[in-house]
């Protein structure tokens, strides 16, 4: 082999620093991703909880409030909101619920992640 052949022949591949980032990058990524997957799955059982309720008929607040709570209860993923913290609201002859929360979630010791979730009924 000559030298000019050699030098065509580099060699390819991922170096072992490459690899150790790589798989720091992926790591950190599927530890956010396992952190916040509950709080996704909360946001999502609490969004279904209300708009079961506002179509449900109920139209005085302590009655929404209280099917919350029952709601809550039943559920026992929701941590985060209760029946007071629901904005309770009529827009024409139609009632909304309304909330909104915020979550933080504790990365590493000093690493906090806050993700603000709101939503209402339809």
């Amino acid at each position: 082999m000559t030298v000019e052949h050699r030098k065509v022949r580099s060699q390819r591949g991922v170096t072992l620093f490459g690899l150790l980032f790589w798989a720091i990058v992926i790591g950190f990524m599927a530890l956010v991703g396992l952190r916040v997957l509950p709080t996704i799955n909360e946001y999502s059982t609490i969004k279904r909880a209300v708009e079961k309720i506002a179509a449900s008929g109920a139209t005085t607040v302590p009655e929404i409030r209280s099917a919350f709570e029952k709601q809550v209860q039943i559920e026992y993923g929701v941590t985060s909101i209760t029946g007071k913290d629901l904005e309770i609201t009529k827009v024409n002859e139609k009632v909304v619920i309304a909330f909104a929360y915020n979550k933080e979630i504790e990365l590493m010791a000093p690493v906090y992640l806050l993700i603000k979730y709101q939503g209402r009924s339809k």
